[in-house]
């Protein structure tokens, strides 16, 4: 029998692998149906009725200038304290009609071309969750029930035994998650055509989209390898949450506040965080206003740093190496007990 249709057996059948795959994948239709729910298609109708809410909105305005006018002049006549007015009353009027845009009063509506890429962020995210609780689980199991030990009497190649948990656990990672994407390019697009608007969509930006979703799925392959190889190090599931609970809340937070103390130039880089938000959106570029760039035109513009999905790359690629790297070797080195 192969080891590799064994493990992907194994890994289907885990009934915590199924309720955590369950869970993310309604937590993606729950923010779909919110989607549908807070969205709406604008047409003549809500054109006209933001127009009436302008209209309201500057008369209001216009009532409550006249008041002031009156209130000022009341006073000043009165001879009463009156600083909080202006020299001349009459300087009291109402913002012009044109001030008061139509737009601010449109109803939430969906651009495809224009939200759809940031939605691709929280699918990443779960997918990234996913993979990791899955992928510490996996491994993080057989080796607390004594699995791992029974499995190595059958096929005694431990490196060979790891790899292949987890070329098993990639695979199935990715047949959840490259459905689960097309669903969620579906489902978003069906949103917009419904309650929004798919207009201005290009070539372009179509392999734009496409690409930041696989950006997505390779993300949550990185999440689900390093689950994998901490709950591996560590020989328990514990190993592998107890460290991703250390790093971002110890880790992140904390260090977070430390540099935010000690005034640390461009704090964010130093964050993981940050390097996830780039490595979906290309770039991101930090900015520290303590630092003024002047121009010839007297502006003082902060100094920028931009983070790159390149630099994201290498970090993703380092910590790989080091993680499952340190597994391998100690599933190579250490004793099978």
């Amino acid at each position: 029998m192969s080891l590799f249709r064994t493990e992907l057996r194994r890994l289907a059948k885990r009934r915590f692998a199924r309720w955590m795959t369950a869970g993310g994948l309604l937590v993606l239709v729950l923010v779909a149906v919110g989607m549908f729910l807070s969205n709406q298609k604008i047409g003549p109708d809500q054109f006209a009725e933001a127009r009436q809410a302008a209209d309201r909105q500057h008369q209001e305005q216009v009532r409550w200038a006249e008041q002031e006018r009156a209130n000022c002049e009341r006073a000043k006549t009165a001879g009463e304290d009156v600083d909080y007015y202006p020299a001349d009353c009459a300087d009291i009027t109402a913002p012009p009609r044109e001030s008061i845009e139509e737009q601010w009063f449109l109803p939430s509506t969906f651009n495809f071309r224009e939200s759809f890429g940031e939605m691709l962020i929280p699918l990443a995210a779960i997918l990234a969750m996913v993979g990791f609780v899955v992928g510490a689980s996996f491994v993080g199991a057989e080796w607390n029930t004594g699995g791992m030990m029974n499995l190595l009497l059958w096929r005694p190649k431990r490196l060979t035994v790891l790899l292949t948990k987890l070329g098993a656990l990639l695979t199935g990672l990715l047949a959840l998650a490259l459905p689960a994407t097309a669903a969620w390019f579906g489902s978003m697009w069906l949103v917009a055509n419904w309650r929004g608007t798919t207009e201005g969509m290009t070539s372009g930006t179509w392999q734009s989209f496409l690409i930041t979703g696989l950006r997505g799925i390779v993300l949550a392959l990185v999440a689900a390898t390093l689950g994998f190889a901490l709950a591996s190090l560590g020989r328990h599931t514990a190993m592998a949450l107890g460290g991703a609970i250390a790093v971002m809340v110890v880790g992140q937070v904390g260090l977070g506040i430390l540099l935010s103390m000690a005034q640390v130039r461009f704090a964010e880089a130093w964050l993981l965080p940050t390097y996830v938000y780039a490595w979906m959106t290309k770039s991101l570029t930090l900015e520290d206003w303590q630092a003024c760039n002047a121009t010839y035109t007297g502006e003082c513009n902060p100094a920028t740093l931009d983070i790159t999905w390149q630099h994201s790359s290498v970090l993703f690629t380092v910590g790989i190496v080091l993680f499952l790297g340190a597994a391998l070797w100690a599933m190579r080195r250490r004793d099978i007990t």
